[in-house]
């Protein structure tokens, strides 16, 4: 008997460029994805942070998991740059994690360029429209 539609969670095991964003999602792998994201060394997962305005140390559990392999985190904060909550990077500096908060298309440029020279790089990236 089947079971019907399953879902479940968005992940692509890999680490892969971002080739475009906006329309509220991001393409990468010749795959598309609508929201935002959390690029890890462990690959690329669908990311929904409780509030994207103040993103928490809950939001990077994943990261955090994986603190180990990341030096610097780009934070894509949307259209514009907006700071970190003090709670947040407090967290990410206790865990040896550089942050880089900037606006969504200047983390995925910078992204790209360090994902290329092979840098212990993530990201985390608020969809635009």
């Amino acid at each position: 008997m089947t079971k019907g539609i399953v879902i479940r969670e968005a992940h692509f095991p890999g680490r892969a460029p971002i080739e475009a964003y906006g329309n509220g999602g991001f393409r990468f792998a010749d795959m598309s994805h609508r929201g935002s994201l959390l690029c890890l060394p462990s690959g690329i997962y669908g990311w929904e942070p409780a509030d994207p305005l103040a993103p928490t140390a809950a939001d990077f559990a994943k990261l955090l998991n994986e603190a180990d392999q990341v030096e610097i985190l780009l934070v894509g904060a949307g259209k514009d740059l907006r700071p970190l909550p003090a709670a947040l990077r407090a967290a990410l500096k206790a865990a040896g994690i550089a942050a880089d908060p900037m606006s969504t298309g200047a983390a995925v440029r910078t992204y790209n360029v360090l994902l290329a020279e092979n840098r212990a790089v993530a990201a985390a990236l608020i969809a635009v429209e």
